[in-house]
């Protein structure tokens, strides 16, 4: 099976200080997974402070010397337990049989232009690199990633994007969507607002990939205007992997539950996420992490807290990052593998 680990600096020093101790904690994880027969196959790394931490990270031995040999992404979503950076590492005895595709824009490319037109600037990209190789956006992108900065304001453009960018490529209710996490972030660039993570699964065959609805729980998406899946189940060779999109405390009538109540919306969502697991024949047992997104800072212990209780041996990181819902006060995302 496939191992997921998260790792984060010791909380002191200065940043290029904490780049050297992480490195040392990942490339004694990373040595052992090597004798165990895994490899690594991508990293996400998520920063307190990109615009003053990229390129440190980019000259560093962590990056060039560990993270550099497998795809990654690097996003500011700051680590709210006091780390400047973590990092989430995915090893594997297997080949790998995804693609994880990182788009940025600079701020050249952005001048004048809002979340929309960045959004579709992205997706084109994409689309462009999947044409090149004989795929195409439909049937071989298993997942992605839109981090809005500043989502409150943000948002609409981007989810309009999408919506437009889905139906010009035939991705409609009638057929499906993909899994999906809009969730607040930056990259670097100071007029950069989006930027997107795309997951590709080349091999894709028809039947391959399966679509969780849990519809006791939960309302399909686009009865709202967004254009995503709440969870893809896709079948591999003697395993099955499941992709859980950002899931929040919500109704199957679409609405908002336990208002200003973090402790309950956990658990709420938390519950969605296992009615998404069982619609595709999984249960939490066989989640391998979380990540955890916040919107309050002094949410973190009651969050974190009730993940301790109830998943205390899974993978976490917690992170302040605006959820797309103002009255969401915490969203969540997940991995899940299961032999068949």
């Amino acid at each position: 099976m496939d191992h997921y680990e998260i790792l984060t600096d010791e909380g002191a020093g200065l940043f290029h200080e904490r780049l050297l101790t992480l490195h040392s904690q990942v490339a004694a994880y990373l040595e052992a997974e090597r004798r165990e027969g895994r490899h690594l196959q991508y990293s996400k790394v998520f920063l307190s402070d990109i615009s003053n931490q990229q390129e440190a990270l980019e000259a560093s031995a962590l990056m060039s010397q560990s993270l550099a040999q497998a795809d990654h992404t690097v996003i500011q979503q700051s680590p709210v337990d006091g780390h400047k950076v973590g990092v989430l590492l995915k090893t594997s005895p297997h080949p790998n049989p995804y693609h994880l595709c990182s788009l940025r824009l600079t701020d050249e490319e952005v001048v004048n232009h809002g979340s929309y037109v960045q959004t579709l600037m992205l997706f084109e990209k994409y689309a462009e690199q999947l044409r090149q190789q004989g795929l195409n956006l439909r049937d071989h992108c298993v997942r992605t990633w839109l981090y809005v900065r500043d989502i409150d304001t943000n948002y609409a453009g981007a989810v309009k994007a999408r919506n437009d960018i889905f139906r010009q490529h035939g991705l409609t209710a009638d057929t499906h969507f993909i899994a999906s996490t809009g969730i607040g972030g930056r990259a670097s660039g100071r007029n950069v607002v989006v930027a997107i993570d795309f997951l590709t699964y080349p091999e894709a065959r028809r039947g391959d990939l399966a679509y969780l609805k849990a519809l006791d729980h939960l309302n399909p998406t686009h009865e709202y205007g967004v254009a995503f899946e709440r969870g893809t189940r896709v079948s591999l060779p003697g395993r099955r992997q499941f992709f859980i999109s950002g899931t929040a405390s919500i109704d199957r009538h679409g609405q908002v539950v336990n208002v200003g109540d973090v402790g309950r919306q956990t658990a709420r969502l938390l519950e969605n996420i296992g009615a998404l697991l069982a619609d595709g024949g999984a249960t939490t047992q066989d989640i391998k992490y979380f990540i955890v997104y916040l919107r309050d800072l002094a949410d973190y212990a009651t969050v974190d807290g009730y993940m301790q209780r109830h998943f205390p041996h899974v993978p976490r990181i917690v992170t302040l990052a605006q959820v797309c819902r103002p009255a969401w006060l915490v969203e969540m995302e997940c991995v899940a593998e299961r032999p068949t």
